[in-house]
Parts: C-alpha cells; structure tokens; sequence
C-alpha cells in the first residue's frame, strides 16, 4: 500500500506576546487613579521615575500634596504630574519641549478626565522666562547627561517661595549645587539613580 505523503511541518507558534519596541507603561501608584495604566512611546531622554522611587516620593509628599500647585518642569511622560494630580495636587503644570511627547501627557489628561493638568510645549528655561506662579511643589527630573538642571535650578530659584518643596532626580553620583537657602530635606539611591527634596527657606 503506497504511503501518503506526509504533510510539511506546520510553522512553530511564538508564545511571546508582539514585541512594541519602543513603547513603555506607566502605572499610578496611589490616589483617585491608583493603578492605572497609561501608555506612552518612547523617545530620547524619556525615562520615567520607577514605581518605587515613586511610591517614596510621594510617601515624603503625604502631608502636603493636596492643594497644592504643581510644576512638572521636564515632564517626559508625565508620570510625578499625573501622581500628584491623582493623590489631590489642585493643579500641575506639564512643561516638555518635544511635541509629540507634550501630546501624550495631553492624551493621558483626556483619559483620565482630568481638567487640572496644562500642557506647555516648550523649553524650561522659555517657560520660567515667562511664568511666575507660586508652585508648592517643583518636580525637576531631566533627561540625564544634557547639563539641563543647573540653568533650570537658575532659572527657577527666584520664582519660589519660602516653604516650596523641590524635587530633584539624576544620575548616581551626579552633583547637584543648589541655592543656600534652599535645605535638603530627603536623600536616597535606588539602583543608579539618586533623588532629592529640597525645601526654600526663608
């Protein structure tokens, strides 16, 4: 009996899921949007604060994160905005100098319905050149190696007032010179990354 031909081996099946490189996620730790997932493309220099570094952030912000007034200086994805707005800031401004990524912390407000947040599309130092808004709370976390945080400390200082807290995100290792009567209130190293809040004095 002549035997049938067998049939060709069917193609290997992937059990990993489609590869979206280039894309991220960012999820909010804590507030009235706890756990949600926002999702954004990546672009250079983008690099979200981590979900731990986060969850200490705002751990050292519980007692004076509601109300308050906001400034997302180099916003990236938006992710220390969006936390404080979902744990009660009264406002955050979003500053971020690339469009596409500016359009993205759009879409994510519109996501989450949230009508206290506002988009800059510019540079910092163009922003602070023509703001004067007495924020509580300064998140300064550029992209890392672009000398991009000493003009922005400059450029900032004297817009603050006494009692302004201001967070700072760089590099391990990476000096950071302040104003004198600016106080170190919090310093701590996750991996290769260091963090810092700072209050203004008087």
């Amino acid at each position: 009996m002549p035997r049938r031909p067998k049939s060709p081996p069917s193609p290997a099946r992937s059990t990993k899921a489609p590869s979206h490189h280039g894309d991220g996620v960012v999820r909010i730790i804590g507030g009235q949007w706890r756990s949600r997932k926002l999702h954004f493309h990546s672009a250079e220099g983008l690099r979200p604060s981590s979900d731990r570094i986060r969850e200490t952030l705002f751990n050292w912000l519980a007692p004076t994160i509601a109300g308050a007034r906001c400034l997302d200086l180099f916003a990236g994805s938006g992710a220390l905005g969006l936390e404080a707005l979902s744990r009660g800031a009264a406002s955050c401004d979003f500053v971020e100098s690339d469009s596409a990524t500016a359009n993205q912390i759009r879409r994510h407000l519109d996501t989450l319905l949230c009508r206290e947040g506002q988009v800059h599309t510019m540079t910092a130092d163009h922003y602070l050149s023509r703001n004067n808004i007495p924020w509580d709370i300064v998140f300064l976390d550029p992209p890392f190696g672009k000398e991009l945080l000493p003009p922005a400390i400059g450029g900032l200082s004297p817009l603050l007032r006494a009692d302004s807290l201001i967070y700072i995100e760089t590099a391990k290792g990476e000096s950071v010179t302040v104003p004198g009567h600016w106080r170190e209130e919090k310093h701590k190293t996750a991996g290769q990354v260091e963090y810092r809040l700072y209050i203004v004095g008087e």
